[in-house]
């Protein structure tokens, strides 16, 4: 039987080897061998336009929304914030097609810190653009650090992980409200939201953490799965 296929989203960057300097395809390694430990074959999708989204879902078996920098708050109707970073606009536009022709065409997706945020905003929804405004806290910011989240059984992220996960923190948005279709699965003992999955798809995941980083691979392994 052959791997199935799992498009990983990638930053177009400036990057050096030797003496060249040149715009490249990047994405953190962990991503991929992660796929790859899960029995999947890992491919790297570059935002060239939001164009070509269709052409990608109609040939992977599965999808993974990356991490990266927030989104533009314009993009769910908030004011923009200097304490985020730049936004990255292209890739924004490419990733939001490609999660909604991903749903479209019911294809496995994993949504990660970013892409969950991705997945929201596809569907409707909105986002935090300054936790700590919000919470009146810095944990889910702090670098390095981790916590528990309570996990709904009956979720399709339940009977990968169990009811409660030890996961990597960092974020400084969060999940204000739900898209259409989507429901909350996990929270932080604060109630925000930390994992959400899309009612009638077969497997649509977003989790505020980082699965890839670690030795707990039963989330990659979960969307391979339902790819297969």
């Amino acid at each position: 039987m052959s791997r199935p296929l799992i498009g990983i989203t990638a930053y177009l960057e400036a990057a050096r080897w030797g003496t060249w300097v040149r715009e490249a395809v990047l994405s953190p390694v962990p991503y991929a061998r992660a796929v790859e430990k899960a029995g999947g074959v890992p491919v790297l999708l570059p935002p060239l336009g939001p164009g070509g989204a269709e052409d990608y879902t109609g040939h992977l078996s599965g999808l993974i929304l990356a991490g990266g920098a927030e989104l533009d708050p314009g993009l769910y109707g908030a004011a923009p914030d200097p304490r985020l970073d730049a936004p990255d606009r292209h890739r924004d536009r490419f990733e939001l097609a490609l999660a909604r022709a991903a749903v479209q065409a019911g294809l496995p997706l994993l949504g990660i810190g970013r892409g969950m945020h991705v997945l929201n905003v596809a569907q409707g929804g909105s986002l935090i653009p300054w936790l700590p405004d919000v919470v009146g806290h810095e944990r889910h910011g702090e670098a390095g650090r981790t916590h528990t989240v309570q996990i709904s059984v009956s979720s399709a992220l339940g009977k990968a992980l169990g009811d409660r996960a030890e996961v990597p923190a960092p974020h400084r948005q969060a999940v204000r409200r739900l898209g259409a279709g989507l429901l909350a699965v996990a929270w932080a003992d604060d109630q925000i939201v930390e994992g959400v999955e899309l009612q009638g798809h077969r497997f649509a995941v977003g989790v505020q953490w980082h699965p890839e980083r670690g030795g707990d691979n039963r989330l990659v392994e979960a969307l391979v799965e339902a790819a297969r």
